[in-house]
């Protein structure tokens, strides 16, 4: 990687930036330290890898993992409504909107761990960036549309191969919501990984409620189920030919009505409780990627070309590391050291301004007049 130092003034400026991240606006900041030539030269550099991001995290991902540690995955778009549509800014489908939305779809891989002080700490240690290459007609729609060339679950397979075999990333369980609970994802994690799934199944998925009745084809829903909230069932999925256990939790909206979510794990000795505390850790992948679009900069920058936004994305990721470990050492969170950012701009804001303001800018009150007068 070229200039790694401007790396970590960017990341720094994708912390400290209310408004568009820009080369303009960083060398302006630092009084031309770097000129805008070299930033935009540094965002224009070949591409970042999953390997430089590694090297990046992986000091901080060593302090913090241990064989117990959670590693949970999702997917975020970064709306782009305005910009150039092109492999990468595109339309991907929101399943939370239940629409297709146009922006940067990333699939991110996040570990959940506790620091010796008790501390909750999440830190990216992977993410991959959906690229759509290829084009193609939907005869439905009769309109050309773009995609990947390989699925999310396949990425998402050969990405935690990579973690597991060759980072020696230390974790026991695996959390994600029904979007991952392919038969080949559980396969996977199960026979290959040899580790744990805590994960969200489909009301509609079918389970035997015996080996017998797997043999014999008898499978029901999960939402057809006869059993109580939080108690575990025993059942084999279709597809799979290891027993899981099942619990269904009953909860309730925002508007009052009450949903069900049905998990399911392929650690039998597990307790209802062990297991509900795992997949909770799971909204921490949420927590992530709001604080790593409001307070990391990921977007807000207004490049037009797939290596500038990519590598920005990739800085927005050092970004957002930066403040989970000054989280830990300011003993606040994300918002409310974005808000102390601002407070300070606020304050510096308003001296620049009094310093402006000579002669003097008044507004003659004693009469109750807004006339304005020179001093």
């Amino acid at each position: 990687m070229k200039n790694p130092q401007i790396l970590d003034i960017y990341s720094d400026f994708c912390l400290t930036s209310f408004s568009a991240v820009t080369a303009t606006g960083l060398s302006k900041l630092i009084d031309e330290g770097y000129s805008h030539d070299q930033i935009s030269r540094f965002l224009s550099q070949k591409e970042f890898t999953q390997k430089d991001f590694w090297k990046i995290v992986k000091r901080l991902i060593r302090k913090i993992e241990h064989g117990n540690g959670i590693l949970s995955i999702d997917d975020t778009i970064s709306e782009k409504p305005h910009s150039t549509e092109n492999e990468m800014i595109c339309y991907h489908w929101d399943h939370s909107k239940n629409r297709s939305i146009k922006g940067i779809n990333l699939l991110n891989f996040a570990y959940h761990s506790t620091t010796a002080q008790g501390e909750e700490i999440t830190l990216p240690v992977a993410y991959e960036i959906i690229k759509k290459t290829e084009t193609y007609f939907d005869p439905k729609k009769q309109k050309i549309k773009r995609r990947s060339p390989i699925t999310k679950n396949e990425m998402v397979r050969q990405r935690l191969h990579v973690l597991t075999n060759k980072n020696k990333v230390k974790y026991r369980y695996i959390v994600w919501d029904t979007w991952f609970s392919s038969k080949e994802n559980l396969d996977f994690v199960h026979y290959d990984l040899k580790k744990v799934f805590v994960a969200a199944l489909k009301s509609n998925r079918k389970v035997a409620l015996s080996e017998q009745d797997k043999k014999q084809g008898k499978y029901q829903k999960a939402e057809q189920l006869d059993f109580q909230s939080n108690c575990p069932k025993l059942v084999w999925l279709k597809g799979l030919d290891f027993p899981v256990h099942i619990i269904k939790r009953v909860f309730t909206n925002k508007d009052g009505s009450q949903g069900e979510l049905f998990l399911i794990c392929n650690d039998l000795n597990l307790t209802v409780l062990d297991l509900i505390a795992i997949y909770e850790k799971r909204w921490g992948v949420e927590v992530f990627h709001k604080s790593l679009k409001q307070n990391a900069g990921l977007s807000k920058s207004p490049t037009k070309y797939e290596v500038t936004q990519s590598n920005h994305i990739f800085a927005s990721m050092i970004a957002y590391c930066k403040l989970e470990v000054l989280k830990i050492k300011e003993k606040k969170n994300h918002f409310a050291i974005k808000a102390q950012l601002y407070l300070k701009a606020l304050k510096a804001a308003y001296q620049e301004l009094l310093e402006l303001k000579s002669p003097k800018l008044m507004i003659d009150q004693a009469q109750g007049q807004a006339t304005l007068l020179l001093g």
